[in-house]
């Protein structure tokens, strides 16, 4: 992280929001040190509201200031036990004030991970100095960015659950108007960068800029975790990344070759489901909401109940005995709500597990399986549909044979670093023309388990539509 940094300067301005005990600015502070043209002053604000770790911050700053004193540098330091949502909309409301600092160099944040409850004073500070979020780590991405002069720059390790998705457009909004990205780097594992939070999504660090100016390119960089020898780094189009004409600014990391090749494929996918006449939508039955219409098996008067685990090899196998789940709904007047036509659907499981290769896992269900009127979808699936009824079958198979593809999860994965596939997300994607899919269909047949064979039908189609 410190080593992102390309400030220079004789006199640096460092800012360090929720310091704990010290770790990102001792490590910025070596960083320039080490320089052939070191800083002679280096002035340091940090905020840390636990007590203990401020008091081990201040034992970190005195032993970093002697360091420093050894190579020349004066350390000038402010180890603040105040909250740094307070004090920071504090400023930006009252600029007049100078307190805190707004004028900083760099900031370098490691910032708590936490939601902001919609009814707490921090969400109305927040609100009053302009900035709407939902969770810590953006509310402190957000001031810092308001804190920096000119030219500054930040760095911060985060969630990656910023870049895409409605909860977080109003900060992207509010954060790349200020600030411009120059590099990031993404933590593969799940796990380990926030194994003590139980984070379960990709990490990053991000390297970002106050400038209006866009740079040509971002460096694109990732490694397993924080301890991988050999990450892996390479250079991204700005375009690609934040696409400038996309409203909602969500970033895609483009993570490799196979991302760059998904990115210029989709670039060229025409069709949104509205294009399409389709509709996505999330399963309608939970099951510990509509437990005593619930059955362990199949009985008069049930239909199916299809869960994640009904879905295989691209199709929805049922019944399958599970020794945890019902298999069975009852189909009744209390249950109507809850239930659809059984009709031909494509299902998308809502969550992978961390085992999982892929993010996006289709299966076609098709209703000459099960003789019944009506089906249930559990909450944990996504189902597409036309006006709340089934789709044609070619249109059903080619559709599942896309979302299928490594292709699509590649696609997927530049813009979610979530195990999470909500409808949300679904609707965001481009998908293939009405005729492209239609002719995937014809090609794939009725065999959706071979990997192989859907993965090259899909790009056959699409790059010889695309070639011609």
């Amino acid at each position: 992280m410190a080593g992102m940094f390309g400030i220079h300067g004789k006199e640096i301005s460092l800012l360090d929001a929720g310091a704990g005990i010290g770790s990102l600015s001792v490590a910025l502070i070596a960083e320039l040190a080490s320089r052939q043209q070191p800083p002679r002053r280096i002035r340091a604000t940090l905020y840390e509201v636990d007590s203990m770790l401020a008091q081990l911050l201040e034992r970190t700053m005195a032993a970093c200031s002697g360091l420093c004193a050894d190579r020349g540098i004066a350390l000038e330091y402010e180890a603040l036990r105040e909250d740094f949502i307070d004090a920071a909309t504090s400023a930006c409301a009252l600029p007049l004030t100078r307190t805190p600092r707004i004028d900083f160099d760099c900031a370098i944040l490691n910032p708590p991970y936490r939601k902001i409850n919609g009814d707490s004073d921090t969400r109305r500070a927040l609100s009053a100095a302009g900035i709407e979020v939902n969770n810590l780590y953006s509310a402190f991405l957000a001031l810092a960015a308001r804190l920096l002069k000119q030219d500054g720059e930040l760095v911060a390790i985060t969630p990656r659950s910023f870049c895409n998705g409605p909860y977080f457009k109003a900060f992207r909004r509010d954060f790349f108007s200020r600030m411009v990205l120059h590099q990031i780097h993404v933590y593969e594992s799940r796990s380990d960068a926030f194994r003590d939070d139980e984070v379960l999504q990709e990490n990053l660090i991000l390297h970002a800029v106050k400038t209006r100016r866009r740079p040509e390119s971002v460096i694109i960089s990732i490694s397993l975790g924080p301890l991988d020898p050999n990450p892996r780094m390479w250079r991204v189009p700005y375009g690609d990344v934040i696409h400038p004409r996309d409203p909602e600014m969500v970033v895609h990391v483009i993570a490799d070759e196979a991302g760059r090749k998904a990115a210029d494929v989709a670039g060229q996918l025409s069709s949104s489901l509205e294009h399409l006449r389709l509709s996505v939508s999330t399963g309608r039955v939970v099951d510990f909401r509509a437990r005593p219409f619930l059955r362990a098996t199949p009985e008069t008067g049930t239909v199916p109940l299809v869960y994640p685990f009904n879905l295989e090899a691209g199709r929805v196998v049922w019944p399958k005995p599970h020794p945890r789940k019902p298999t069975a709904i009852t189909n009744e007047d209390a249950t109507g709500d809850l239930l659809i036509p059984s009709e031909i659907y494509v299902v998308v499981k809502r969550f992978s597990a961390k085992e999982e290769r892929r993010r996006i896992v289709a299966a076609l269900y098709h209703p000459d399986q099960v003789r019944c009127p009506v089906v249930g979808f559990e909450n944990h699936l996504n189902y597409f549909h036309i006006d709340g009824r089934g789709l044609p079958l070619p249109l059903a198979r080619g559709l599942t044979a896309f979302l299928n593809s490594t292709l699509a999860d590649t696609y997927f994965r530049n813009l979610s670093g979530h195990t999470q596939v909500n409808a949300q997300d679904l609707r965001r994607l481009k998908y293939p023309s009405r005729e492209q899919l239609l002719l995937i269909a014809d090609r794939v047949g009725e065999d959706l388990a071979d990997q192989r064979a859907v993965d090259r039908t899909v790009e056959e189609v699409l790059d010889l539509v695309y070639s011609v």
